[in-house]
């Protein structure tokens, strides 16, 4: 996947900034694709990765993590969040990582309204 990895200060100092930009709809994995809880499953070609971040724990590998920033066709942002490798919170790795593989990445560090 050819995405721009941005380093930030915490994961949970990102989330805390999606959450009051409203922007913390968490698009979770589903053998059918991504849901949003909005009663809609969106497949790889609906979505765009516009921003991607990589957390890294100081000392215990399980602590890495990777946050993909995403949008839907019909407007919806939000993001997935998984942990690096073997640490993964995803039941269907293949399935979760073939998925990512699909979805067109968009770099928008200009043309995002916010800041993290």
């Amino acid at each position: 996947m050819n995405t721009s990895l941005n380093q930030m200060t915490t994961l949970s100092s990102v989330m805390e900034k999606l959450r009051l930009k409203k922007l913390d709809n968490e698009f979770r994995w589903t053998e059918k694709g991504f849901t949003a809880n909005k009663g809609k499953t969106y497949t790889p070609e609906e979505l765009t990765i516009i921003k991607t971040y990589r957390f890294e724990g100081d000392s215990d590998p399980s602590e890495s993590s990777i946050l993909y920033l995403m949008e839907a066709n019909d407007g919806l942002m939000g993001y997935s969040l998984d942990a690096y490798g073997m640490y993964s919170s995803h039941d269907d790795e293949a399935g979760y990582d073939n998925f990512l593989r699909q979805v067109k990445v968009e770099n928008r560090d200009e043309q995002l309204s916010f800041e993290l």
